[in-house]
Order: C-alpha cells, then structure tokens, then sequence
C-alpha cells in the first residue's frame, strides 16, 4: 500500500514537472512570438524609405552595446535591444510625398514629419502591462530630443531626457551617417565619430558620446553582420 502511494507521488511529480516544462516552453515560444511581431511592425516602418530593413537591427544592436557600457544590466539592456526597432513605427502614417522626399522639407512638411512621433506613441498606446512595450514608447516619444533642448516633440534637455533617449539618438544618427543614400555616400566610422563629438553638449549626451566611440570593436561587428546589400534603397537621412 505504502509501495503504491510511494509510486503515485512520484508518478504525480513527474507529471507536474512535464506539465511545467510544457508551459514554461509554449511561454518561450508566446514571448518570440511576440517580439518577432514586434520587430515586424518596426521594420515595416523603415520599409518605407529602406527596403531591407536593416537599419533598426544595427540601431537595435548600437543602443544595446551603448547600453551596457553605461551601466545597464544584461536584461534591460535585451529589453532596449528588442524595444529599439519601435522607434521611428510612427512613419507608418507619414505620407509618401514628405516621407521619400529627397530635397529639403520646407516647413508645413516638416511640421508633418514630426507628428510621427505622437503616431508612434498612439500605436504603442497603453503600455502599463509591459515592460518592453513601455520602453519602446519611451524610446519612440524621445529618441528625437536633443541634449540642448532643441529637439523634438517636446523640447526636453540634458538628463530629463531619458536614458534610453539618449542612447537611442546616438544608434540612429549613427546609423543613418555610416548607411549609403541615393544622395549621399556612407561616412566612414571616423567620420561619423567626429560629428558625434562635434555634437557633443548640443545634439547628444556628451558622456554617452565617449562610450560609444569606446565601443569601435563592438561596432565594426554589428556593422559587418548587417550589411546593406550593394543596391542601396531610396529614404530619408534621419527626421
């Protein structure tokens, strides 16, 4: 009798151990899911004015580097990386004519293009529930700051910028110097380092600037392993 309850107990524990294994993996495959979505709704944003879409994957690797050399965790730093490719998702509503335009916008258009940001923001909408998607509402609505006040949508300064902001303005810019345009050759990395440190103190968080030219190695990578195929797309520099 004892022998049986024994075998029951182990044959219930077993049970509950599979059942954990099941859920904990149909939870994996529900969380990649997700962030697979996510990263979609991102990259069909910059479909617009970059076909292969390979901007926010640089970006997204940029800020999670930068990330971690200012002090994030491992974890925050995965949650910057997948909430990154959310960034610009507001150019989804942004017309054509203003979006692909390849001369300067005047200044109704432009008025245009800042509202990407308030599109991006109301599509993220309520993220309460959601670490990641809060991030990515925050990176969406400030990534477009300026350390000196001058940006955009509101004109925030210095450290009331959030972190994640500033990390992401310095991944964008980047990215879109060093990426080849129609109208414009690709910078070298030396090039484009130098317009970070010349922009120090005004367009970008002057600390953050030094990490990330610290992180050349890390860079370089990130650049090799998403490389823009040799027949580069029309779009936008960085708006």
């Amino acid at each position: 009798m004892a022998k049986r309850r024994i075998q029951t107990q182990v044959r219930l524990s077993n049970q509950q151990r599979e059942l954990y294994r099941q859920v904990q993996e149909q939870t994996k495959e529900i969380n990649q899911s997700k962030l697979e979505l996510l990263e979609r709704l991102g990259r069909a944003a910059e479909y617009k004015d970059n076909e292969t879409g390979l901007h926010v994957k640089r970006m997204a690797h940029y800020a999670y580097h930068l990330g971690l050399a200012c002090g994030l965790t491992e974890q925050t730093a995965d949650i910057l990386r997948e909430a990154t490719p959310m960034h610009d998702l507001g150019k989804i509503g942004i017309p054509d004519g203003i979006l692909l335009k390849k001369g300067k916008l005047d200044e109704e258009e432009w008025a245009v293009m800042r509202s990407h940001v308030e599109i991006g923001v109301e599509i993220l909408g309520d993220c309460s529930g959601s670490e990641l998607m809060q991030m990515a509402k925050t990176v969406a609505q400030t990534h477009h700051e300026k350390w000196d006040g001058s940006g955009y949508p509101s004109g925030i300064a210095g450290e009331a910028i959030p972190l994640v902001g500033r990390i992401c303005a310095i991944a964008d810019v980047f990215d879109a110097l060093t990426s080849e345009r129609p109208y414009k050759k690709a910078w070298s990395v030396e090039e484009a380092f130098d317009y970070l440190k010349d922009q120090k103190g005004r367009h970008f968080d002057p600390a953050l600037v030094d990490l990330f030219i610290g992180l050349e190695k890390e860079i370089l990578a990130v650049m090799k392993t998403y490389r823009e195929p040799e027949t580069t797309n029309h779009g936008s520099l960085v708006h």
